[in-house]
C-alpha cells in the first residue's frame, strides 16, 4: 500500500493489489500500542498497558506507572482505563509523584480531550464505556454548536461540547456534574435558559 503524488499534492491510494484509487485527500488514522516491554521484562502484571491500582502503583513494589501506557484503576467506574489523551499525561505524573512520596494521591481526574477539525472544535469529558444510547442535545447540531450530554441512571457520565463557547466553561460545569453523580433531568440538560452551573447539586 502507498501514496502518490505530484507537485507536493496526493493524487491517489495504491491498495495491497496494486490498484490505484484517485484521490485528492487522505486521511491517516494510526493506532497506539503502549511500550511494555521493559515492564513484561521486570515480571509487571500487564492487560492492555501495565496494569496500576488508583495511585498508579504497579504489581511490583515501589514501582510505579503513569501516561498512555498506564492502565490504570479508575475510581468512578472500578475499572481499568487507558487514556491516550494529553490530560492524562498532565495529571498522572503528578498523581504518581505524590504517591512515591507516601502522600496521599489517586488518579480520580475526568478524562478529557479536545480536537479542532477545520471549522469544528470539539472538547470532550468522560467515560465512553459508559456513554451508550443517544445524548441529550443542547443547541443546534444543524448549526455545529450544541453541547451533548450522556446519562446513566438518570446521571451525567459524559459531555461533548462542539463549537460551545469556551467563555462560558462549559467543560468545567460538565466535569463537576460527571464528579457529582447527581441525577438530572434531560429537559433541564436540554434547556438553553438553564445555566449549566445551575443544575449542579446544592453544597
Amino acid at each position: 500500500m502507498g501514496i502518490t503524488g505530484q507537485s507536493g499534492r496526493v493524487t491517489g491510494v495504491v491498495t495491497d493489489a496494486g490498484e490505484v484509487l484517485p484521490a485528492d485527500l487522505v486521511v491517516i488514522a494510526v493506532g497506539v500500542v503502549p511500550e511494555v516491554s521493559l515492564a513484561e521484562a521486570a515480571g509487571i502484571a500487564l492487560r492492555n498497558g501495565i496494569l496500576t491500582d488508583a495511585s498508579l502503583r504497579t504489581s511490583a513494589p515501589g514501582i510505579f506507572a503513569a501516561g498512555d501506557a498506564a492502565n490504570a484503576l479508575h475510581p468512578f467506574t472500578g475499572e481499568h482505563q487507558r487514556s491516550e489523551h494529553w490530560a492524562n499525561a498532565l495529571n498522572g505524573g503528578k498523581v504518581a509523584a505524590r504517591a512515591m512520596l507516601g502522600l496521599a494521591a489517586v488518579m480520580d481526574a475526568v478524562p478529557y480531550f479536545y480536537t479542532d477539525q477545520f471549522d469544528v472544535s470539539m472538547e470532550y469529558s468522560g467515560f465512553p464505556a459508559l456513554a451508550a444510547g443517544a445524548p441529550t442535545i443542547r443547541g443546534s447540531l444543524e448549526g455545529k454548536e450544541f453541547l451533548a450530554f450522556w446519562q446513566r441512571d438518570g446521571r451525567v457520565v459524559a459531555g461533548m461540547s462542539v463549537n460551545w463557547p469556551r467563555a462560558g466553561r462549559p467543560q468545567k460545569f460538565i466535569k463537576q456534574l460527571i464528579s457529582a453523580r447527581t441525577a438530572v433531568s434531560p429537559l433541564e440538560l436540554a434547556d438553553p435558559d438553564i445555566p449549566l452551573d445551575r443544575l449542579m447539586p446544592a453544597t
